[in-house]
């Protein structure tokens, strides 16, 4: 048995004490704040941070288990719905039968918000809500593993050296899923380590060697593990990305300089964007359970990457940016919405010339990954 400690998420005996940790942790103060604060936040900093702690306190003082503690942020995800999502719709997901344990890999273009709107309308759909799998990059800041952990995160070790303490990490995150797959409890992993901040959805080859590393013994050759786990692919996708200028702006710079540095807090500046910025339609999408016989990692992963990217919604913003770039085999992506089309007209105004390209790339590479993956280029 795999020791799971430094990796599982919070059990309902652990809640209030590590509630009580986190209603006195300046930084979540702060983050809150910006969040649900945003105008209170800027003008008089010190109170609205005051102002947090005690609608926290009060807000979480029957909070006992794991399930009040998702119900406390359903209602804030539904929220967030209604003011940054002018529409949420979801195909596929009724032909998923509830009660079984699925392992979900998506497309990864948003640091919280994608694991979160998949298990937001899971949910909603009868499905117990997965546990996520989130890097350890993103967990510097004491505040943000704990709540990441008190909503059924685990966390995936990525910052270990050697490659013996990095094979140990692979299999212990492997086993994990393995446990909590057998146990009845469904997962999510993105499909590669970090955002797709280029816009290029495809799956990493290594990270489906990892999944298997756990499997390995009741494997005789690599397409036994679709017989052994429900592999669920899932497409997600955003009409307006509130992060892409960040993200081009990142892409530039390592363009030009070979190397990005980012400055502290950088993540955790990321996630409030993406959670508060204006997103138009999201669209998600599940394809049926993989099946076939993928001989290795790489055939696997060209088969989610297939089911991924044909399950992406063509916004007229993705079609907008692959006409600019001159790309082929461009679909009818409908009408514009009016605040959609201003958003992203004022987005291009305001990005500097040097990032413009990458900045229509975090868009119409939507195109070109389904001009590779399910046409024929021309």
């Amino acid at each position: 048995m795999q020791d799971f400690e430094a990796i599982r998420p919070y059990q309902d005996e652990e809640v209030p004490g590590v509630i009580a940790r986190l209603i006195r942790d300046p930084g979540l103060k702060r983050a809150a704040a910006r969040f649900l604060l945003p105008r209170l936040s800027v003008a008089l900093p010190g109170f609205a941070d005051w102002l947090i702690g005690k609608v926290l306190k009060h807000r979480t003082r029957d909070m006992h288990t794991v399930a009040q503690v998702q119900e406390f942020l359903e209602g804030y995800m539904q929220r967030l719905i209604e003011t940054t999502i002018h529409e949420l719709s979801v195909s596929g997901l009724d032909e998923l039968p509830t009660g079984k344990p699925y392992l979900f890999i998506s497309n990864h273009r948003d640091i919280v918000l994608d694991s979160g709107i998949l298990n937001f309308v899971i949910y909603h759909a009868g499905h117990e809500t997965a546990r996520m799998a989130v890097g350890d990059n993103l967990l510097s800041e004491a505040f943000a593993a704990d709540l990441m952990r008190l909503n059924k995160s685990f966390v995936v070790e990525r910052s270990g050296s050697g490659r013996r303490a990095m094979y140990n990490a692979m299999t212990r995150t492997s086993s994990y899923i393995r446990h909590s797959l057998e146990n009845g409890h469904s997962v999510w992993i993105a499909q590669r380590a970090g955002r797709a901040k280029d816009g290029f959805d495809r799956t990493e080859p290594a990270l489906l060697k990892m999944l298997a590393l756990a499997w390995r013994d009741d494997m005789k050759v690599f397409a036994d593990l679709l017989n052994l786990v429900q592999i669920v692919p899932v497409s997600i996708s955003y009409e307006i990305d509130p992060c892409d200028r960040d993200k081009a702006h990142e892409l530039a710079a390592k363009d030009r300089d070979g190397v990005y540095h980012k400055a502290p807090g950088e993540d955790l500046n990321s996630i409030v964007r993406g959670l508060t910025g204006f997103k138009g339609r999201m669209h998600l999408h599940f394809s049926p359970v993989c099946s076939g016989t993928p001989a290795d990692a790489d055939e696997l992963a060209l088969l989610i990457d297939k089911a991924i990217v044909a399950g992406l919604r063509v916004f007229p913003t993705q079609a907008a940016a692959a006409e600019e770039l001159g790309l082929n085999h461009v679909p009818d992506a409908g009408d514009w919405l009016p605040e959609v089309r201003n958003v992203y007209v004022e987005t291009l105004a305001a990005c500097p010339e040097q990032e413009r390209d990458r900045l229509l790339m975090g868009y119409g590479n939507l195109i070109r990954n389904r001009n590779e993956l399910l046409f024929q280029a021309e």
